[in-house]
């Protein structure tokens, strides 16, 4: 309804943006963050230079679209992946393999997007600061899975960070309560000044929320980093089956069922 509405002017504006991100796109998909050039863009739409700027205003600008749409495509692909493995009667465990499993197939598909996302695409480029509620969506589906868990010796020590990581940050509190509200409902402090024995188990289960979906944020950035860069070539192992083991030993140090 909202693109109906717009005027010609506004969808050409739209359309012209678009063809500029894709061809952006298929820059970076021929030679990573370095390729991408601006003046290359305006020569194949006969474009001049200067009213190539009048879409983006420079080469970070660009960029700062093309990750803010990653982010969301990704985010998009793990939610439909959480609410298809929510479906039926998939015990936690093997949830946490379906998540991870969506986020190496996005990654996999989109590899010149996921690099992009994967720290600075070009020397001396910084994201914007609305990327990182982009991330926290990616991420998101993760935190009610691990605040089922009953954490063991091996992760106590990122617990205890995460937990006075929840107290310290508004920000994360108001994640952890947009994924998993149960976990999230007694991480600030009561006005009373009281804890009940309520408050401090789901303080508890929003802490395990947050350092599982750290620790799954580390293991799959790591591994999938690996096989979309090609450190696996010539390697007997395949990509998922090495992140499947992975998100075992994180299932059992969290206890998921």
């Amino acid at each position: 309804m909202e693109r109906a509405q717009q005027g010609p002017r506004a969808r050409y504006r739209e359309q012209t943006r678009a063809e500029i991100k894709d061809l952006a796109l298929r820059q970076l998909a021929e030679g990573g963050g370095t390729a991408l050039a601006l003046t290359r863009i305006a020569k194949e739409m006969g474009l001049s230079g200067p009213a190539l700027y009048r879409y983006f205003t420079g080469r970070d600008d660009l960029l700062n679209a093309l990750i803010r749409d990653a982010y969301d495509d990704a985010a998009a692909a793990m939610a439909r992946a959480a609410a298809r493995s929510a479906k039926g009667s998939r015990g936690v465990r093997a949830r946490l393999h379906d998540l991870a499993e969506a986020y190496r197939a996005w990654a996999i598909a989109e590899p010149h997007r996921y690099l992009l996302l994967q720290g600075a695409p070009v020397p001396g480029y910084v994201a914007p600061p609305d990327t990182l509620e982009r991330a926290r969506a990616v991420l998101g589906p993760f935190l009610p899975l691990f605040a089922t868990g009953n954490p063991g010796p091996a992760v106590a020590a990122t617990v205890d960070e995460m937990t006075a990581w929840l107290t310290a940050e508004e920000s994360v509190r108001a994640w952890v309560a947009q994924y998993a509200p149960e976990a999230a409902e007694a991480t600030e402090p009561a006005e009373t000044g009281e804890a009940t024995e309520a408050d401090g188990a789901a303080t508890a289960a929003a802490a395990h929320a947050l350092a599982g979906a750290v620790l799954a944020w580390a293991q799959l950035h790591g591994s999938v980093s690996l096989e979309v860069a090609g450190q696996f070539a010539g390697m007997a192992h395949r990509g998922g089956t090495l992140l499947g083991a992975q998100m075992e030993l994180l299932a059992d140090a969290f206890g998921l069922e």
